[in-house]
């Protein structure tokens, strides 16, 4: 049986925390806070993570390229559309000054191995980056969806981008339900285009109460059909947040995506792009104890996000 033996200096390990990471050196801890969310982190979007500066987007759709045969040359007029967005990431800041002593309890713990988050940073500096990004992929997850960009901090998120788009396929939203959830759920699946329904990488995303209530319909509880057993008669306890699906669509739980509104894309349509590379990106921890005599560090990120999507026509928004 072998002994892992840890030597952990605590005070050595909380002086001079002061660090600079910047470009690519900074990727890593950007990429845990801007990539760890939800919609991300569970492949439901199309990352692109290396955008210097901005990128076009380029979708390119056919129609009636097939023509009898001649024995000349004779060119098919507006075969092929070519859809051009740009994808332009904007640049973000945070600021925050934390106390040590708020924190010191439980990085000891995790760097001690008696707590439930072994897998977490040995040093403090790191540690308390870790818990910034994660706050960081919140606000993240709910701006790629919900984001607007009059609003301090965010960028156009998808529904807003949507909303404005007459090309995107709009489905008139209400209250979801238990009781109406297969009845919304068919709405949105009855207003995809033909061409997009039965494409693999095609998801309704959903936010999470629309989630509750299908897999409580599903179970039985709402006026849907199943009976009062639900599925195989096990009520809800059949599900244990594993997949869903809805004629044929797999259905993608957002969190960040707000309460009854749902949308209808496929993975290849939606994207998201960073400047993990880039300039821009930076991670700094400053000591304030070496100049001012106090016990905080000031954390300072900078980096830049935003979404765009190809075709307006192969969306569907309930909302």
């Amino acid at each position: 049986m072998s002994t892992r033996k840890i030597n952990l200096d605590v005070d050595n390990s909380l002086n001079s925390l002061t660090t600079t990471y910047a470009g690519e050196f900074a990727g890593d801890y950007i990429a845990a806070a801007l990539l760890s969310g939800a919609t991300i982190s569970n492949g439901g979007i199309t990352v692109k993570p290396n955008i210097k500066y901005k990128e076009v987007i380029k979708k390119v759709a056919s129609s009636g390229i097939v023509a009898d045969a001649t024995c000349d040359f004779s060119l098919t007029a507006d075969a092929l559309t070519l859809t051009e967005r740009i994808l332009q990431p904007e640049e973000f800041q945070v600021n925050l000054q934390l106390c040590k002593k708020d924190y010191r309890n439980d990085w000891e713990a995790i760097a001690m191995g008696i707590s439930a988050y072994d897998n977490m940073p040995p040093k403090f500096s790191d540690f308390l980056i870790s818990h910034v990004a994660a706050k960081v992929a919140e606000k993240t997850e709910e701006t790629i969806w919900g984001g607007a960009n009059g609003n301090a901090g965010e960028f156009d998120g998808f529904v807003t981008l949507f909303g404005a788009d007459s090309d995107v396929v709009d489905v008139t939203a209400g209250t979801v339900t238990a009781a109406n959830v297969i009845a919304e759920l068919g709405k949105v699946v009855d207003a995809i285009p033909s061409k997009i329904y039965g494409k693999e990488d095609l998801f309704i995303y959903i936010p999470q109460n629309v989630a509750k209530a299908y897999v409580r319909a599903l179970g039985g509880f709402g006026a849907s059909g199943l009976g009062a057993n639900g599925v195989n008669a096990q009520g809800t306890q059949w599900w244990n947040n594993g997949a869903l699906s809805f004629d044929g669509v797999n259905l993608f739980v957002a969190p960040g995506l707000a309460s009854n509104k749902m949308v209808c894309a496929q993975k290849s349509n939606l994207y998201f792009g960073t400047g993990l590379l880039s300039d821009h990106a930076e991670v700094r921890l400053i000591d304030t104890s070496e100049t001012l005599g106090d016990q905080n560090v000031r954390i300072i990120m900078r980096f830049t996000s935003g979404v765009q999507y190809g075709i307006g026509s192969e969306v569907v928004l309930y909302s």
